[in-house]
């Protein structure tokens, strides 16, 4: 029966030896050549979502990721050590990097690749490895290779339907080292699992929390709910978390060089983190706040929708209408534990925020990870299921229903392969392109320490392209420590009063303050609606609005008059003045 076939084929386990093969090393041979089948299919189609990541990283001259920008840019300093003397936010940011990641760029840049191009190329590096591990994990909770294959192909698409793995930032890593993890843990190497604890600890510290909380709960028994007391799993516990200690140790001494943090009572009075603001977290909406928030929502925003599938792997599981479930190994439960310490870390990091950083970290990734895994599963034993009814329908006569059935399974097979083609603005990498090259280049010809000052969004982009510092800028002001943030605060203020003043002399005073040697307008400036469509700079009160109210008042700024004389680089959209010429 063709049917019959199809269902060895696809859905043989790799444990399970032929009827008609007598010898176990060639049925040994023919699974491990399946198995081989299967994972480079996952390979492909890993290599093959992160090559459209890559065309849109290489559409033009001058592109990076948005989240990228934070890191990248003062990593160049591993290139050109005299790049960002003393510089504020130069300082902070590489403060809050974990040293880890930091080390990778550092490596990487020793051997000629600059930081912008290894930001560039992680991702499908990163995807690659995240197949490896998640086919392999698969294997060891149902071992069917066609599960692991879906499963990958389901992770890599959710992947690249956001920008997690695109940014290559620490979050980004979190796929593999998790799922490193897990393997190394559900085969007992030991050695594995605390090199990808400490590597956790060093390049992505929240993941920490969810490793050691997934150890802690296979202390436990769990047909009784009591711990097991045996002084083996207790030691190994114990060695686990200490070493997750030390090495949380030094990215917590550094990152307290701008102490404080942000309180929870002071975050409420933060008009930053409300919609509108640097970096919204808190909404007036409590569904979409406990639901759907960026930052605060329980419901991961997950696509394909065949990622869901994963939730019917419960109630599959227990029935008996499914005979491949028998192929279950117990410790599948290690994706119902990965799911639960994220759900009570996401609600620790509610109840004390900021302290363990914003809560869906600890949820996004890793339900992306056990729903994509569990779906995976669910899809498979579907299949069989369907291909082992379809072969007594067509034994018994009735093709009406086989007809139905396989209907029904390519039209789900459709959806599987097909819902990134047919969606836009996949894969979602949030590159963000630049047009200013003659900015940039005009930038670089001054001395390395030249500080400009703008409200323009080219300050994103400035020290990333030109290798220059700015006075401020939107993608660099985060309002979580205090020791920053009150400086960055400060000079947005005096910025925005300096910038829209009718006295010259507020403009020479933020030169002379900071050391600003170019002050870049964008030529929109100076009208009302530039200031309205700037909404993260509405949190600067009251300069915002009396700067706002002064131009819709029809009041000509002081900087004006000083755009004629004092302009030393203009292209379509922006102009930049001598600082010197101004003072």
């Amino acid at each position: 029966m063709p049917f019959l076939r199809l269902r060895r084929l696809l859905t043989t386990p790799i444990d399970q030896t032929s009827r008609r093969d007598t010898s176990i090393a060639i049925s040994a041979k023919r699974n491990s050549d399946g198995t081989a089948v299967w994972l480079a299919l996952s390979f492909g189609f890993a290599i093959y979502y992160g090559s459209l990541g890559l065309q849109k990283a290489f559409r033009a001259d001058y592109v990076v990721q948005d989240d990228a920008r934070e890191y990248v840019f003062w990593m160049q300093q591993f290139v050109n050590p005299a790049l960002f003397p003393q510089d504020l936010i130069t300082d902070y940011f590489k403060s809050i990097t974990p040293s880890g990641y930091a080390a990778i760029y550092h490596l990487v840049a020793t051997l000629g690749i600059q930081p912008l191009l290894l930001s560039k190329l992680l991702p499908m590096i990163l995807g690659v490895l995240t197949t490896l591990y998640g086919f392999s994990v698969c294997l060891q909770l149902f071992p069917v290779p066609a599960s692991g294959f879906m499963a990958m192909v389901l992770l890599n698409q959710s992947l690249w339907f956001r920008d997690d793995l695109s940014s290559s930032t620490p979050r980004s890593f979190v796929y593999p080292l998790f799922l490193a993890f897990l393997y190394y843990l559900l085969r007992r190497v030991r050695l594995g699992v605390m090199i990808t604890i400490a590597l956790q600890a060093f390049i992505y510290p929240p993941l920490v929390f969810i490793t050691i909380a997934v150890l802690f709960l296979r202390l436990w028994n769990w047909q009784r709910w009591r711990p097991r007391f045996q002084p083996g799993h207790i030691l190994r516990f114990g060695v686990a978390a200490g070493l997750a200690c030390l090495a949380l140790l030094p990215y917590a001494v550094s990152s307290s060089e701008f102490a404080p943090l942000v309180t929870k009572a002071e975050a409420l009075t933060m008009p930053e983190l409300y919609p509108g603001g640097r970096h919204p977290y808190f909404d007036p909406n409590p569904w979409r706040f406990w639901l759907t928030g960026q930052h605060s929502g329980i419901l991961p925003p997950l696509l394909p929708p065949l990622i869901w599938v994963g939730l019917a792997l419960p109630i599959v599981s227990r029935s008996s209408r499914f005979p491949l479930v028998k192929q279950l190994k117990g410790e599948v439960v290690v994706l119902a534990q990965t799911a639960l310490v994220s759900l009570g870390l996401f609600l620790a990091a509610h109840a004390l925020l900021l302290r363990l950083f914003f809560p869906t970290r600890y949820t996004t990734h890793t339900w992306r990870i056990v729903l994509a895994i569990a779906s995976g599963i669910v899809l498979t034993v579907l299949l069989d299921a369907m291909l082992l009814a379809c072969a007594e329908l067509a034994r018994s006569g009735r093709w009406k229903s086989v007809v139905w059935k396989l209907t029904l399974t390519i039209a789900v097979g459709a959806v599987f392969f097909l819902f990134p083609t047919v969606t836009r603005n996949f894969p979602a990498t949030n590159y963000r392109v630049s047009g200013e090259a003659a900015l940039y280049e005009f930038l670089q010809q001054q001395p390395q320490d030249s500080l400009i000052a703008t409200l323009s969004d080219e300050a994103n982009n400035i020290p990333t392209f030109a290798q220059r510092p700015v006075l401020v800028g939107k993608e660099y002001a985060l309002p979580f420590h205090l020791g920053y943030y009150r400086q960055i605060r400060q000079r947005s203020i005096e910025l925005i009063q300096a910038q829209y003043s009718q006295n010259l002399a507020s403009v020479q005073q933020v030169i002379r303050k900071y050391g600003v040697d170019f002050w870049l307008l964008d030529r929109a400036a100076f009208m009302p609606q530039y200031l309205t469509d700037k909404t993260w700079l509405q949190s600067f009160q009251p300069a915002f609005d009396q700067a706002l109210t002064s131009l819709q008042q029809g009041k000509v700024p002081a900087l004006t008059t000083r755009i004629k004389d004092c302009s030393a680089f203009e292209s379509e959209s922006v102009i930049v003045l001598q600082a010197d010429c101004i003072s």
